[in-house]
């Protein structure tokens, strides 16, 4: 069983299917497929979560439903590490403010299968916390409060450690824009070392999302972007703003940055063209680039092996790409330059 962005299931489909997946249900954010082989588990670029399932349970009645979850897990090896509750996306990230992640009723779910299933079955004294490499975790998707569905998987790279794919964080301060959790998640699923003091720039910077991240972790930050930042980031001590476009600046504002964070509201040929023509400058020295490339639709994601072979033409160490738990209908890539 597989969550993505709701909206993003036909890509999924399509990707699971080349790999000899048959396809059983769906909704939009989940999808399940059937395997005539011991399969691994499929990986893509949207899909968020994968589990193997261990079935479904439909009622109003949640004790009814744990009961079958019981049913389900008793021929597993007990007790499991973790258990990670979470809805599938209910609408477009973004559209009515939506945003992925746990809800009111998954957590009141959660904690009474927590309750039911006790230590005999699970090891964890809370539910969804962060998972460690190689712990076994039990996922329950709320396809519909009253429709369930089971599944276990292993946990091995950071957004499979997370529940339901979904980066949990806590602002030091109420972000400026919800672009202050997209960074978050970019930088931890990159694996890139940012530190204190290292200098970052990012190119699209208002009103301030993501900038505010890269402050709070200490990191002294350049914005550019024409409109205007918000006050608590344009006056913060270790931020520089330049109101123009990226590809209006000379080469030497990027002078000694570590770190390139890129979310503009252009076509991605344009930006990855206005990405180049900073990293191939010989006065920069940029070791990782954070890319935010907009879709559109899904349907433009037919293009994103285009765009990755020409981001190769640069001659990068390592390209990832994914689409975040927090990203619209865009991708990120998170680009390792050779230094």
């Amino acid at each position: 069983m597989f969550s993505c962005a709701h909206g993003a299931e036909g890509i999924v489909k399509e990707s699971i299917a080349s790999a000899g997946w048959r396809l059983s249900f769906s909704r939009p954010g989940f999808v399940t497929a059937k395997h005539n082989d011991n399969a691994p588990l499929p990986t893509d670029i949207f899909i968020r979560t994968a589990s193997r399932s261990l079935g479904s349970g439909k009622s109003s009645n949640a004790d009814e439903l744990i009961e079958r979850l019981i049913e389900s897990i008793s021929t597993l090896s007990l007790p499991l590490d973790h258990l990670h509750v979470w809805p599938r996306d209910r609408a477009p990230i973004g559209r009515f403010d939506f945003e992925p992640g746990s809800d009111e009723v998954s957590m009141a779910v959660a904690s009474r299968i927590l309750e039911r299933l006790g230590p005999e079955r699970l090891r964890c004294s809370a539910a969804n916390e962060i998972a460690q490499p190689s712990e076994e975790v039990l996922d329950v998707v709320l396809v519909d409060p009253s429709h369930w569905f089971f599944g276990t998987h292993t946990a091995t790279t950071l957004p499979t450690r997370w529940p339901g794919g979904v980066q949990p964080v806590s602002p030091e301060y109420e972000p400026i824009s919800r672009a202050y959790y997209k960074a978050a998640e970019a930088i931890a699923w990159s694996g890139f070392d940012l530190r204190p003091g290292d200098l970052a720039v990012e190119v699209g910077s208002a009103p301030g999302g993501a900038c505010g991240r890269l402050l709070e972790m200490g990191l002294d930050v350049i914005g550019i972007d024409p409109a205007e930042m918000d006050p608590r980031i344009a006056e913060h001590p270790r931020f520089m703003h330049y109101a123009a476009r990226a590809g209006d600046l000379p080469r030497r504002i990027y002078r000694g940055a570590k770190w390139l964070l890129v979310d503009s509201t252009v076509k991605p040929d344009a930006t990855l063209s206005t990405v180049r023509n900073i990293v191939d400058s010989r006065e920069t020295s940029i070791r990782g680039c954070l890319i935010t490339m907009k879709l559109g639709d899904y349907e433009r994601a037919s293009q994103i092996p285009r765009w990755r072979r020409e981001v190769e033409r640069w001659r990068p160490e390592r390209i990832e790409i994914r689409h975040l738990a927090r990203n619209r209908c865009e991708v990120c890539f998170a680009v390792t330059l050779r230094t």
